[in-house]
């Protein structure tokens, strides 16, 4: 029904930047909230970075200042600009997103909501 691509992983040596971008596809009606999660190794999945329909934006503390969150709502993509990465920040990042789907019917077409997930993108911040 809904697939979440996600591209711009890879190696980068501390100091570093990295753009990933997450691109939803399939039966969508709208897209509420969008974010970026990750897990390291050995630990649970964080939230890194989220942003509504409107815009608003919230991150977690330890990436304030250094990661940017935006997104393209006529491209149904999000975006997470990475700078001054850390090698704490070597991790799987996850693409998220609540997705209304089409209901298939044309008078009421509003559907379900749902939350989707990408497959994970790999961060390695190292030198």
């Amino acid at each position: 029904q809904v697939q979440l691509v996600e591209s711009g992983g890879g190696l980068v040596q501390p100091g570093g930047s990295l753009r990933l971008s997450c691109a939803a596809s399939g039966s969508i009606f709208s897209i509420n909230a969008m974010g970026w999660y990750r897990q390291a190794p050995g630990k649970e999945r964080e939230l890194v970075a989220a942003i509504t329909s409107g815009g608003s934006t919230n991150y977690v503390d330890s990436v304030k200042g250094r990661f940017t969150i935006s997104r393209d709502n006529a491209k149904n993509t999000v975006y997470l600009q990475m700078n001054s990465l850390k090698p704490e920040d070597t991790a799987v990042y996850y693409c998220n997103a609540e997705v209304r789907i089409y209901s298939g019917n044309y008078y009421y077409p509003e559907g379900g909501l749902y939350d989707y997930w990408g497959q994970g993108t790999q961060v390695t911040v190292s030198s």
